[in-house]
This record gives C-alpha cells, sequence and structure tokens, in this order.
C-alpha cells in the first residue's frame, strides 16, 4: 500500500510542475486581480482627486463623475486619469 501512495504523489507533483510551466493556477494560488485603481481629477484645476477602483474587462470607456470638490466647494466634473 506504502509503494502505491508514493507513485501516486509523485505522479500528482509532475502533474503540479506541468501546470506552473504552462502558467496555469495551481490550487492554493491566487489569480491576477482583474481591477486596477484609477485617479479622477477635477476639472476645475484644483488638483483635488479621488481614488477609485475599476475593472478593465467590464468597463471600456473613461469613467467622468460629477462629484464635491472642496477647494472650490461645489460639484464639478471628475475624470479619469492614470495613477502615478
Amino acid at each position: 500500500m506504502l509503494g502505491k501512495k508514493k507513485v501516486q504523489s509523485q505522479s500528482r507533483d509532475c502533474e503540479l510542475e506541468l501546470q506552473l510551466e504552462l502558467g496555469h493556477n495551481v490550487m492554493g494560488e491566487k489569480k491576477k486581480s482583474a481591477t486596477i485603481f484609477i485617479r479622477l481629477v477635477s476639472a476645475a484645476g484644483t488638483g483635488f482627486f479621488y481614488v477609485k477602483k475599476k475593472n478593465p474587462r467590464k468597463i471600456q470607456t473613461k469613467l467622468e463623475f460629477r462629484k464635491y470638490d472642496p477647494r472650490v466647494n461645489r460639484h464639478v466634473l471628475f475624470t479619469e486619469a492614470k495613477m502615478k
């Protein structure tokens, strides 16, 4: 019985090595996150910004929101920019 268990574990190790070489996720490894952080910059030119998560696989367009800018004390348009 011990011989069979050792052979099975060796074959499993070989399968895991092959999956790693091919770039497949192995059980216990995390997948790459689909979300990225973006910066929403104020159109008022104050330099104020918000940080938001975005899934580029679902939303391909640039995000635009009307949000509050405390530097001018009013709601203005915020547009998407890359994080630095």
